[in-house]
């Protein structure tokens, strides 16, 4: 008998354990929503990998406006979510905050850097990549001008434009480069009409090749670039596919996988607080190259520009950063 009892309450345990809760994950997109196509799109493609493969309970939200950041990510606190990732650097205010009232909770941001005991930061070094596309950018422009397009005005976006001005001189020191910004607000990530105006200026002007880091308003640049037929450089994600033949190549940041691999960590017990950097040496950062522009990036093209990320690498060349700027 008591032999049995012992037999039941061993099977009883790995059942337990076996269906043990899972993980729950809470993440906060910014205004530009899930289908930006681009940094929003990549963190929530990330977490929805892991909702397959790792069997997580995920919920997400959509910050329509910037004021309710704080109360999404406090929401999700209160209802005891295990993780909370917020997506962009306008979450930073609101991590912090609501990470020191919920000291149980683990938090993650991308794009900002938050020092607390439960928070992860992660962040990217977004001149390197840039350093490549405009590289590629002087390579592939036949009038000599090359453009930039940034979304909102900000210390991060100026990194993307000083690292591809960099790379655009570094192989031809000649080159003109043109940067404009969409605005001075949150609303500068979705605004295409005004991104594809500004691109098409530059293109009047002579440019033939225009970077844009502007989030959902990106589109406007890809507009402009297909009505002129000229090239466009897309950001985050691989944005090669939305206009097979118009885009170049685009700088891409592998927030899906910081996403997916702090989710990972989580769930094995293996979360740290602290910063987590994505750079071109662990391809964190990188150009992207696919059947949808392999016929715009030569073989040629290609050897150049990757003795220019190894030189980088190895740091034979320094790449400028807006951040570290005196």
């Amino acid at each position: 008998m008591a032999k049995s009892f012992l037999t039941m309450l061993l099977f009883l345990s790995v059942g337990t354990f076996s269906h043990a809760n899972p993980l729950k994950v809470g993440l906060v997109l910014d205004k530009g929503g899930k289908d930006d196509k681009s940094f929003n799109s990549a963190a929530y493609q990330g977490a929805k990998k892991a909702e397959q493969d790792l069997k997580i309970d995920l919920k997400y939200v959509e910050a329509t406006d910037t004021n309710a950041i704080e109360n999404l990510h406090r929401a999700f606190a209160r209802k005891n979510f295990d993780l909370i990732i917020g997506v962009g650097f306008a979450q930073q205010e609101a991590v912090k905050k609501v990470a020191a009232q919920f000291p149980k909770i683990k938090f993650a941001v991308i794009d900002s850097d938050v020092k607390a005991p439960n928070v992860r930061s992660l962040l990217f070094e977004e001149h390197e990549g840039s350093f490549l596309v405009g590289a590629l950018a002087a390579m592939a422009s036949k009038s000599n001008s090359v453009g930039f397009v940034g979304g909102m005005d900000i210390p991060l976006i100026r990194r993307f434009s000083m690292g591809y001005v960099a790379g655009a001189k570094y192989v031809n020191p000649k080159i003109n480069v043109t940067e404009n910004y969409v605005g001075v607000t949150g609303e500068a990530w979705n605004n295409p009409a005004k991104a594809k105006e500004l691109a098409l200026a530059q293109i009047a002007k002579g440019g033939d090749v225009i970077f844009v880091a502007a989030g959902a308003s990106n589109t406007g640049v890809f507009d402009a670039a297909e009505e002129k037929k000229k090239f466009a450089i897309g950001v985050d994600s691989n944005q090669n596919w939305i206009k097979p033949g118009i885009i170049l190549t685009s700088m891409m940041k592998a927030v899906d996988v910081a996403v997916y691999d702090t989710i990972k960590e989580t769930q094995a017990g293996k979360f740290t607080a602290g910063e987590i950097r994505y750079g071109l040496k662990n391809q964190g950062v990188n150009y992207t190259l696919d059947k949808h522009n392999e016929k715009l990036i030569t073989a040629d093209m290609k050897k150049k520009v990757e003795e220019i990320k190894k030189k980088i690498i190895a740091g034979q060349i320094q790449v400028p950063d807006y951040y570290k700027k005196k």
